[in-house]
């Protein structure tokens, strides 16, 4: 039985195949269409999945929404009516789009699906927003039983829920609704913070450790009212995120004594300590959530889902300070793994199928998007007229890849299939030495074009990784969502803190000091020869020229477009940039001075 499900219509669009319960394909329609966070109909995507299966319409058993529109129009509605006249003008802007497409969301994908070969004329089904995120988190997990958290903006009314999940089934267990909601409340700080909604929340996250948490308790008494068991009461008179327009006011602006930052603008130390402290908040309210989570469901393990599950700085504390023994976040955390979880939950839930439980995952390294035969890229390269190098072995390939990166140079690394979801799983990743000094900034300003203060993750042996990150002997990170801190023995500056703001950045911190954040974090991947073999080759033999098994992995596109897809996409960002070294598949090739 085939099952394609579908997000869209909000951002980060995507489409994915399951058959007979085996996740074959997933992919962001933003791949194709190169606009990052694209909201549209993923058309490219829904045809990539088909076209990998080797199918086409006429073979697909079910369509699946991941959100209940009519639902989500009820919390829009109702929210308008009873703030009224507050938020008219967007009210009545946004219902053409309502009332002309998205209330008709099944007549819609009809219409978009004859775009494709074959034909559908069954009905579409809808599952609701989080039962979407719920069943991407647990039905891929590698877990019997365990609870399900799913935290983000907003579905249709939900903000927070928790379920349990058992063998086949999702019990939902309670929600927190719309309008309080950790994910727009961090939000809300992105927004203050000078950076974009729903893209820009990982800059905050990246800020936070150069300031210092002093804005705690004023967030505390002023905007945000926290239970014990991690439920909390927001106070509106300061958001504005409910009625449209602006996340925040001019009351929230005065609470703080500055307006919001202009974009681009200088970052003052004033707007890291208010990062810090937002940070410290969102970490405060998710573990109490996960502790009552615990006590509640008697539980093991914990599965996450949605927006906040992409905070990896928390996620690392939940895996240290919390009761459960084992979790396991969804890669595509975000909206587009609610394509994922909608044709799960289909075959799980609604059909009631059996379970078959791997015990690594059933995500498949999340690596579930296009690939490219040597053929092809081959095909390509002649057609461009480039000169190439092509290997005969990947193993003699990694060996001299290997030489580049411990010489300092920048690589544009392009293998198998493409990662689902945000992060650059080392398939369509920009490689580099972790333990240079210059590299973070290097990459940051020559090649990402983007804010230097961003820190990189690093990539190493899962058999390893306890040695150079403070991670127990068997714990696994192949998704980069969890943040840890540097092993003490890889230290080499332990007096940062009376070291104010972006200046911290300079100072040397670690024998890994490209990958490791100015509070001694990291956000560490670890690699295994099951989930990516290639990769894991290459960072064998790095190690084996230079007794490191850690490398730079940061995503291999530019500021402001999506990771590249095809060559054809690394070829033009290594031709823009800097970077010295594209290899494509076995095929090695260097930049002309």
């Amino acid at each position: 039985m085939n099952i394609i499900g579908i997000s869209a219509f909000y951002h980060d669009s995507a489409a994915c195949l399951v058959s007979d319960g085996e996740i074959i394909a997933a992919v962001q329609e933003e791949r194709f269409s190169r606009i990052k966070h694209d909201p549209s109909f993923p058309i490219k995507s829904i045809e990539y999945c088909l076209e990998y299966k080797g199918i086409t319409l006429d073979d697909v058993d079910q369509v699946v929404f991941y959100e209940q529109p009519l639902l989500k129009f009820d919390r829009i509605s109702k929210t308008f009516f009873s703030t009224f006249p507050r938020g008219t003008s967007v009210f009545l802007k946004a219902m053409p789009k309502w009332l002309t497409g998205k209330l008709f969301t099944n007549k819609l994908i009809h219409k978009e699906l004859k775009k494709l070969k074959g034909s559908y004329g069954k009905k579409i089904s809808f599952c609701e927003h989080h039962e979407s995120h719920a069943a991407s988190a647990f039905f891929p997990s590698p877990f019997e039983e365990a609870a399900i958290l799913t935290i983000d903006g907003v579905g249709e009314w939900e903000t927070t829920t928790l379920s349990k999940g058992s063998g086949n089934q999702i019990q939902k267990i309670y929600s927190q609704k719309f309008p309080h909601s950790l994910g727009l409340l961090y939000s809300a700080f992105t927004y203050y913070t000078g950076f974009k909604v729903n893209s820009g929340e990982y800059k905050l996250m990246g800020l936070a450790p150069y300031g210092k948490p002093l804005y705690v308790d004023l967030i505390k008494e002023n905007l945000v009212d926290i239970k014990n068991d991690g439920s909390f009461h927001m106070n509106m008179d300061y958001f504005t995120y409910h009625v449209g327009g602006k996340m925040i006011n001019k009351k929230f602006e005065d609470l703080f004594g500055k307006p919001a930052r202009e974009k681009e603008s200088e970052l003052e130390k004033f707007y890291l300590d208010v990062a810090a402290s937002i940070q410290k908040v969102t970490e405060e309210i998710v573990l109490k959530i996960v502790d009552h989570a615990y006590s509640i469901t008697n539980c093991d393990s914990l599965c996450l889902a949605g927006g906040v599950a992409l905070n990896c700085v928390s996620n690392g504390r939940v895996l240290r300070e919390s009761s459960f023994k084992n979790i396991w976040i969804q890669p595509a955390a975000g909206d587009c793994g609610g394509s994922l979880g909608s044709a799960l939950f289909y075959w799980y839930k609604m059909l009631k199928k059996e379970r078959n439980i791997n015990k690594e995952d059933s995500q498949k390294g999340s690596l579930l998007g296009p690939s490219f035969s040597e053929e092809e890229i081959h095909n390509f390269l002649n057609s461009e007229e480039i000169d190439y190098k092509t290997f005969d072995s990947e193993e003699s390939m990694c060996e001299e890849v290997s030489k580049y990166i411990a010489d300092q140079k920048v690589i544009g690394w392009f293998q198998g299939r493409m990662e689902f979801g945000p992060r650059a799983l080392g398939c369509r990743s920009i490689l580099g030495d972790a333990r240079s000094l210059d590299m973070q900034k290097t990459i940051n300003l020559k090649i990402k074009f983007r804010e230097s203060f961003r820190p990189f993750a690093p990539s190493v042996l899962l058999e390893d990784a306890h040695k150079y990150f403070k991670l127990d002997k068997n714990t696994e990170s192949p998704y980069m969502l969890l943040v840890t801190e540097v092993a003490d023995s890889q230290k080499t500056n332990k007096n940062l803190k009376d070291i104010d703001g972006l200046n911290k950045l300079d100072i040397e911190r670690s024998k890994l000091q490209a990958i490791t954040h100015v509070d001694y974090s990291a956000r560490v991947q670890t690699v295994d020869n099951k989930k990516n073999p290639i990769y894991y080759k290459l960072i064998k033999s790095f190690k084996k020229l230079t007794g490191c098994p850690v490398i730079i992995n940061t995503s291999f596109n530019v500021r402001g477009e999506p990771i590249v897809n095809s060559p054809k996409e690394a070829l033009n960002v290594f031709n823009n940039t800097k970077m010295d070294i594209l290899v494509l598949g076995n095929n090695i090739i260097k930049k002309h001075k």
